[in-house]
């Protein structure tokens, strides 16, 4: 049985009119599968240009945070930039905090210590700002669920912009501004912005109302980076400004990206978004997950290349140290959910698990077994657990339903984290286990593959590459082309990583030969026979200056079976 549901898309009728609208047979099929069909709506895909980008005053309270800023500025106000401590949050507290002192601003960063203060904003944090003088705080990509912290500030006088892109509840806080696309009465255009999206459009109103909009290009390259670190949609306006920030990295790449991408062993020539999905992002969020993540938003700023260098090797480090961390606790929550049996939620639970690794967990857990997961790490009073989880799914909403249980939540359908008191842990458990084992009911719990269309090892040859590059960036939304190819020879296959996780294989088929790797399937080599039916994308790979074109498996299976 495979490990995914395939389902191969159908091919383009013959007598579609995008057979002639002069792309190549892959092109036109590619663009069909992703539902682009009329010549406009492709023009404005494959350009991707400004005519994506929407006017930020639609975007709920955006007038009321561009003036109670401008007021700031002019008065020479000391403001706050508070922002979330991963790579969303860092590279928009980054934007913003250059982008208001280009403006004059006095402007203190200000990222919380995940492992003290936590999620969102934390009323002492807010305290300690006021008490040194600052009367304006500009959240980056949280605050939107925080609604006592800023009842409390309020109160103490404190002002508040919130700018956002999480799911909000029911009831705003009561801040100057709660800018977030995703409010019920929004008017916005496109409201999958990641954070550092939104405080990008609320620059974008500030220096549109002073005629600079175009000084804004220079920060584009942390928002692709920020945008493409948080997995939302590559789609609309998400397109465009990934489009323009990988452009701005690749002419004029930051000192800290630089250093970042050399100790990692990757070329600078071409970075594109799965250099940041898999490298870049990785690095920026591994220390915040351990210490405090005021280092990698440093690392976006700084103008020194010996700081550069040194803020990089310690990322480097922490990233070892991640992964250490993670494939030790994965080992023991991936235990607790088997002996439990594989229910329709998963749920593992320590307390000695670290909470910075405890999503990552999660969502190595959801990868593997498809379903959703939470992780949590526990202590004698309050507990803190981060979910994860699959589109049939929508684990945000089951949080609300049991927000009585809650002391803080927030996140997206797909990834969530929630604080609560420990003694209630057994509850949640017990109603999240519900709402799942009813909405899952008799749903086939594999992850769907849409693969895009079949071919052989043999037409890829060419420029089959060049011409899937035409759909770039790729990321949620819009994926990496999914291939297969049936009845394929394996010349070699060999285990590769630690304990063997991987496969590396030599495929060969009508007269091309084809080196392949089968990321996490290292327990899956009694399966590879002679000749495989496989699921693949094309992935080059960079490694110190040397470029390889390879097939990179999703799934296999024996043939003729």
């Amino acid at each position: 049985m495979n490990r995914l549901r395939w389902d191969l898309l159908p091919p383009i009728p013959a007598d579609h009119p995008i057979n002639s609208y002069g792309f190549s047979g892959l092109t036109a099929q590619l663009l069909y599968n992703r539902g682009l069909t009329e010549p406009p709506q492709i023009e404005l895909f494959l350009k991707a240009d400004k005519r994506l980008s929407g006017d930020p005053l639609l975007i709920p309270d955006m007038h009321q945070a561009a003036a109670r800023t401008y007021q700031a500025l002019l008065s020479g106000e000391s403001i706050a930039v508070y922002g979330d401590f991963d790579a969303d949050g860092i590279t928009g507290t980054a934007i913003l905090a250059q982008g208001l002192e280009a403006l004059g601003g006095k402007i203190t960063p200000y990222i919380p210590h995940r492992l003290r203060e936590g999620h969102g904003l934390n009323s002492n944090a807010l305290e300690h700002l006021q008490q040194q003088g600052i009367s304006l705080v500009i959240t980056v990509d949280c605050g939107i669920t925080d609604i006592s912290q800023a009842t409390k500030a309020k109160k103490d006088g404190l002002d508040i912009i919130i700018t956002d892109h999480h799911t909000p509840l029911d009831e705003l806080p009561p801040a100057i501004a709660t800018v977030d696309p995703k409010r019920a009465d929004s008017s916005y255009p496109f409201p999958e912005l990641a954070g550092v999206g939104v405080a990008f459009k609320l620059l974008q109103a500030l220096y549109q109302s002073m005629g600079k909009e175009e000084q804004l290009n220079g920060l584009l390259d942390l928002v692709a980076l920020g945008t493409v670190a948080d997995m939302v949609p590559l789609l609309g306006e998400n397109r465009y400004l990934v489009k323009q920030g990988l452009k701005l990295m690749n002419s004029q790449l930051r000192l800290g990206i630089r250093e970042m991408a050399l100790l990692s062993g990757t070329s600078t020539d071409s970075l594109t978004a799965e250099d940041i999905s898999w490298v870049l992002a990785p690095r920026l969020n591994a220390i915040g997950r351990l210490e405090h993540a005021l280092s990698s938003y440093n690392l976006m700023i700084t103008e020194s290349p010996e700081e550069a260098r040194g803020i990089a090797i310690i990322l480097e480090e922490k990233n070892v140290e991640r992964q250490r961390l993670t494939t030790k606790t994965l080992a023991k929550a991936r235990e607790q959910v088997l002996a439990k049996g594989i229910l329709p939620i998963l749920i593992a639970s320590g307390s000695d698990y670290p909470p910075g690794i405890v999503g990552l967990v999660a969502g190595r857990l959801t990868d593997e077994f498809y379903r959703p997961s939470i992780v949590i790490k526990t202590s004698d009073s309050y507990s803190t657990g981060s979910c994860r989880s699959i589109p049939e799914f929508n684990i945000i909403q089951a949080l609300n339903q049991c927000r009585n249980l809650l002391s803080h939540f927030g996140g997206h359908a797909r990834a969530a984290g929630f604080t609560l008191p420990t003694k209630d842990l057994p509850q949640l458990e017990q109603q999240l286990s519900q709402m799942a084992a009813t909405e899952l009911e008799g749903i086939d719990l594999r992850p769907k593959l849409n693969i895009d269309t079949q071919t052989t090892l043999y037409q890829l040859g060419g420029a089959t590459y060049q011409a899937i590059q035409e759909l770039a960036p790729f990321g949620q939304g819009n994926p990496l082309p999914i291939f297969l190819s049936r009845s394929v020879e394996v010349a070699e296959c060999q285990a590769m990583g630690n304990n063997g996780e991987h496969l590396r294989l030599k495929l060969k088929q009508n007269g091309a030969t084809w080196d392949a790797v089968a990321f996490r399937m290292g327990n899956c080599s009694t399966e590879v026979h002679s000749t495989i039916d496989i699921v693949y994308n094309l992935k080059l790979e960079k490694w110190h200056g040397q470029e390889t074109l390879r097939l990179n498996i999703l799934d296999f299976v024996p043939s003729n079976r």
